[in-house]
C-alpha cells in the first residue's frame, strides 16, 4: 500500500506540472495574439519605425512634438524622422499649398502681381466670423494680388487666402481641387486639403513627411517665394503684424516658412535655413505649447548642419567619355550629364562618394544632340545613392562612306569580276 500511494502522489505531480506549463503555453499563446491585435489596431509605418530607430540611436537628442522629420532641402534625403506618418491637422501649413498654386497661376500667366482683386463677402466672413489671423480686408476692397500673398506668408490671413481662391477659381471649392490634383502630382499620399486656409474641418489633414516634401518642392519650383516668407512684418490697412516664425528674428540662416496652429492638434512649425551650400527643411508638428515649435525646430536644424553635408556629386553639362562611334563621320563623341546630382553624408565620409559611368561599348551613327547614350551611376561607400542620364554633347551624321569591310568586300569583288571578264574576253577563240 506504501508503494502505491508513493505512486499515487508522483502521478498527481506529474500532472500538475504539466497543467502548468499547458497554462504557461496558452498564456503566451494569448498575449501574443493579443499584441498582434493590438499592432492590427495600431499600425506603425515602416517610415516611422525608422524615424523612432533614428531618435533613439542616432540623434542625441529629444523632440518634444507628435511628430518631426528633417530633411535635406538640396537632395530630399531624410535625415531624421519621428512619427512621420501620422495625420494631424495642419492649421495654417495648407497656406503653403495655397501659395503654390497661386504662383504656379503667376508662373503659367494667368495671374499678376499687379492684378486687383475684389474681396468678398465670403472671404470676409472667414476670417471674422471665426476669429482667426486676418489681413483685415474689408468687403469690396480692391487689393493687389502681391499684397494678398503678403497677408498669407506673413500675417498668415485667413481672408486673404479665400479671396485669392475665388479670384483664381471662381469659387474656393473648384481652388481646392486644384490644390489637391497638386498634392498628387507631388505625392503626398497622406494628406488631404478641403479649404484654402487650414481652419480645422473634418476630413483635413497632413504629415511632417508630406510637409517637409511640400516644402521642399514648392522652394524648389518658387525660389522668389522665399523673399515673402522672410519678411518679418506686414503693414496693411494701417495695421502692422509681425511674422510668428519666431526663428527668422535670429541669425541663424531662417527664411521661411510657415507657422500652424489649432486647439484640436497643437502649434506646428516648418523651418527651412541655409547655411553655405547647404539647406535644411525642418516640420514639427502638434507641439503642446507656442514657446515650443521654435526651439524644436531649431534642434533639428542645427542637428542636420552639424551632422551632415550636402555634396554635389555631379554638375549639369559635367563631361564624360568619350564613346567610340561606328559609322559616323566623326570617330568619338563626349556625353554630358543631363542634370546635376546632390548627396546628402554624415560628415567626414564626403570622400566617399564616386561617380562611375555606365557606357556602352560603342555607338551607331547618326547620333543626335541631347540623345541620350549612357548613365552614371553616384555611389556613397560602394553603395548606389543616385543617378544621371548621360546625353552626347553633339549631333553625328552616318558616313556616306560604307564600313570597310563592305569596302574592302566591294573591292575584293570587282577585282574579281574583272578578272572574270579579262579571261573571258582573251581566251582562246574556237572555230
Amino acid at each position: 500500500m506504501k508503494n502505491v500511494w508513493i505512486a499515487g502522489v508522483i502521478l498527481i505531480i506529474f500532472f500538475v506540472a504539466i497543467q502548468d506549463q499547458a497554462f504557461a503555453r496558452v498564456a503566451r499563446t494569448s498575449k501574443a495574439k493579443k499584441g498582434s491585435q493590438e499592432a492590427r489596431k495600431h499600425p506603425v509605418s515602416e517610415k516611422s519605425q525608422t524615424g523612432q530607430a533614428a531618435q533613439t540611436t542616432e540623434s542625441p537628442l529629444q523632440y518634444d512634438a507628435q511628430s518631426a522629420v528633417l530633411m535635406d532641402g538640396l537632395t530630399g534625403q531624410v535625415l531624421y524622422a519621428q512619427n512621420p506618418d501620422l495625420r494631424i491637422a495642419p492649421a495654417s501649413f495648407v497656406k503653403v499649398l495655397t501659395l503654390y498654386v497661386v504662383f504656379d497661376a503667376i508662373r503659367a500667366g494667368q495671374l499678376k502681381m499687379d492684378d486687383m482683386v475684389t474681396v468678398s463677402e465670403n472671404a470676409w466672413k472667414r476670417a471674422y466670423k471665426t476669429d482667426s489671423s486676418k489681413m483685415f480686408i474689408r468687403v469690396g476692397d480692391r487689393v493687389k494680388v502681391e499684397d494678398l500673398i503678403k497677408g498669407v506668408a506673413i500675417a498668415s490671413g485667413n481672408d486673404a487666402c479665400v479671396a485669392l481662391a475665388e479670384h483664381l477659381a471662381g469659387t474656393e471649392e473648384t481652388f481646392v481641387s486644384k490644390m489637391n490634383e497638386k498634392a498628387r502630382l507631388l505625392k503626398l499620399i497622406h494628406s488631404q486639403f478641403r479649404n484654402s486656409d487650414g481652419l480645422p474641418v473634418e476630413g483635413q489633414y497632413i504629415t511632417a513627411m508630406d510637409m517637409a516634401t511640400l516644402s521642399r518642392r514648392y522652394i524648389e519650383e518658387h525660389p522668389e517665394a522665399l523673399s515673402i516668407h522672410s519678411t518679418t512684418e506686414f503693414l496693411y490697412n494701417g495695421i502692422r503684424q509681425g511674422n510668428r516664425n519666431t526663428l527668422l528674428y535670429k541669425n541663424i540662416g531662417v527664411d521661411g516658412l510657415k507657422t500652424g496652429h489649432v486647439q484640436e492638434s497643437g502649434y506646428h512649425l516648418t523651418a527651412t535655413a541655409k547655411r553655405g551650400d547647404q539647406r535644411m527643411i525642418a516640420v514639427v508638428m502638434g507641439c503642446e505649447k507656442v514657446r515650443k515649435r521654435g526651439p524644436e525646430a531649431e534642434k533639428l536644424l542645427d542637428y542636420g548642419f552639424k551632422n551632415f553635408s550636402t555634396v554635389e556629386a555631379v554638375k549639369k553639362g559635367d563631361s564624360f567619355g568619350p564613346l567610340m562611334v561606328k559609322r559616323g563621320k566623326v570617330k568619338e563623341v563626349l556625353l554630358a550629364s543631363a542634370g546635376g546630382v546632390r548627396v546628402t553624408v554624415a560628415k567626414g565620409k564626403e570622400k566617399a562618394i564616386s561617380v562611375n559611368p555606365q557606357l556602352p561599348p560603342f555607338v551607331t551613327a547618326p547620333v543626335r544632340k541631347g540623345q541620350v547614350l549612357g548613365k552614371a551611376l553616384v555611389q556613397s561607400e560602394g553603395k548606389g545613392v543616385a543617378e544621371v542620364n548621360l546625353v552626347s554633347s553633339s549631333e553625328i551624321a552616318k558616313s556616306l562612306l560604307p564600313p570597310w569591310p563592305f569596302l574592302i568586300g566591294g573591292i575584293v569583288g570587282l577585282a574579281i569580276i574583272g578578272l572574270i571578264g579579262f579571261w573571258w574576253f582573251r581566251r582562246p577563240k574556237q572555230y
